[in-house]
C-alpha cells in the first residue's frame, strides 16, 4: 500500500528533474542536471514499468515515453559495449591522404601509474598528444618523451591539479610557438602536418555549477574564435556533449564534435566494469576546417578515472584562395608564456 503511495511521487519527482535538465540555457543549475540526462531518464523507465505492474497504465506509459524520448536525445555522444557505431560525420581512410594520430587523456594530477600512460603512448604511437591536469609530478615522466615528442607546448595551472599540454612529434608553424590562456586551462599548438599547418588545442574546464564553469568558457570563447582555419580542439570539458557547455564552447571556435566517443569518465573509487554503462561522457573532440575524421574510440584504463582517446584524422588540400578583400576583426588576446614551449 505504502508502495502505490510513493512510487507515483517518487516519478514525478524525477520527472520534474528530468524536464529542468532541458532547460539548461536558463540557469547553469539545470546544466548540472543535464550531466545525468541519461541516467536520469533510465530511471524514469524503471519507474515507468513499476507504475504499469501496480495498475497506473496512463502514469506508466507517459513515463515511459517521455524517459524513451529524453534518453533518445543523448545517444550522440553514447557507444555501448557489443554496438559498433558508424557515424555520418566520420569519414572513411583516403589511400592518397596522409592518416595522423591524436591521442587526448585526462593523466589525473596524482595518477600513481605514469609508466601505464608511458606505455599507451608507445602502443598507439600519436604524431600529437593533448593532455589535462598536467601537475608538477607529471613533468619529469613527459621529460622522457621529449625525444620522440620534441615540440611542446606545457602550460602551468594555479591549482595543484596542473594546466594542459600539447606534444607533438611534428614540428611547430615556422616562427609560431605554442600558447597557453585562461590560466593554463587551455594550450594551443600551430603544427605543420606535411605542409598544411592546423592548429592543436588542448582545453581542460573546470566542475559545472556550483562552480565556474560557464565563466570559464568565457573566458576562452574569445581566443576559441581565433583559432586557425584548420584546428582540432580535444580535451576533459567536465560537461556532456549535450550539455549547453559543450555547445558553447564548439560555437565558440565554430568547431563540430566529433560524435560517439562514449563514457570516459567514471569516479575511481567505482569498479571500471561499470563505465560503459554508468560513466559520464565528458572527454570531447571538435574540429574545423579541412580535418577530417576518421575515427575516434577510447583505449584502454591508463590510470587515471578518465579512458585515453586516439583519434585518426586527415587534412584535406585547401580548394580554396582566401579572399584578401574579406574583413578582418581585431580581438584582444593576452597570451600566457608557454613554460614548456
Amino acid at each position: 500500500m505504502i508502495f502505490r503511495i510513493i512510487l507515483p511521487f517518487a516519478t514525478l519527482a524525477i520527472a520534474a528533474l528530468l524536464s529542468l535538465s532541458f532547460l539548461a540555457r536558463l540557469h547553469p543549475a539545470f546544466d548540472s542536471i543535464a550531466h545525468f540526462r541519461g541516467h536520469l531518464a533510465v530511471l524514469l523507465g524503471f519507474l515507468g514499468l513499476l507504475l504499469l505492474m501496480v495498475g497506473y497504465w496512463k502514469e506508466g506509459i507517459v513515463g515511459l515515453v517521455f524517459a524513451a524520448a529524453a534518453f533518445s536525445s543523448t545517444l550522440g555522444s553514447f557507444s555501448f559495449p557489443g554496438m559498433t557505431k558508424v557515424h555520418a560525420a566520420l569519414a572513411p581512410k583516403d589511400e592518397n591522404r596522409a592518416v595522423y594520430r591524436l591521442l587526448q587523456m585526462n593523466l589525473r594530477f596524482d595518477n600513481q601509474n605514469p609508466g601505464m600512460v608511458l606505455s599507451l603512448v608507445g602502443r598507439t604511437q600519436p604524431d600529437v598528444i593533448t593532455f589535462q591536469e598536467v601537475s608538477g609530478k607529471w613533468i619529469p615522466s613527459l621529460d622522457r618523451l621529449s625525444a620522440t615528442y620534441p615540440y611542446r607546448v606545457i602550460c602551468q595551472g594555479t591549482t595543484r591539479i596542473g594546466g594542459v599540454a600539447v606534444l607533438s612529434r611534428r614540428p611547430f608553424a615556422e616562427g609560431v610557438a605554442g600558447r597557453c590562456f585562461g590560466r593554463g586551462r587551455l594550450a594551443i599548438a600551430p603544427v605543420n602536418f606535411g605542409g598544411q599547418v592546423a592548429d592543436v588545442a588542448a582545453l581542460h574546464l573546470g566542475w559545472p555549477w556550483p562552480y565556474w564553469q560557464w565563466a570559464e568558457v568565457d573566458d576562452v570563447s574569445g581566443v576559441l574564435g581565433t583559432l586557425n582555419d584548420n584546428a582540432i580542439l580535444a580535451g576533459d570539458f567536465n560537461a556532456v556533449g549535450w550539455s549547453v557547455t559543450a555547445n558553447r564552447v564548439a560555437a565558440a571556435g565554430g568547431l563540430t564534435p566529433v560524435p560517439s566517443i562514449g563514457p570516459t569518465w567514471l569516479h575511481r573509487k567505482l569498479p571500471n566494469a561499470l563505465r560503459p554503462w554508468i560513466g559520464l561522457p565528458i572527454d570531447h573532440v571538435m574540429v574545423r576546417g579541412n580535418v577530417i575524421v576518421h575515427s575516434a574510440k577510447t583505449q584502454a584504463y591508463a590510470g587515471s578515472d578518465h579512458l585515453p582517446v586516439l583519434v585518426e584524422f586527415s587534412l584535406q588540400p585547401n580548394s580554396r584562395v582566401p579572399d584578401e578583400a574579406a574583413p578582418t576583426e581585431t580581438v584582444s588576446l593576452s597570451p600566457q608564456a608557454a613554460p614548456g614551449g
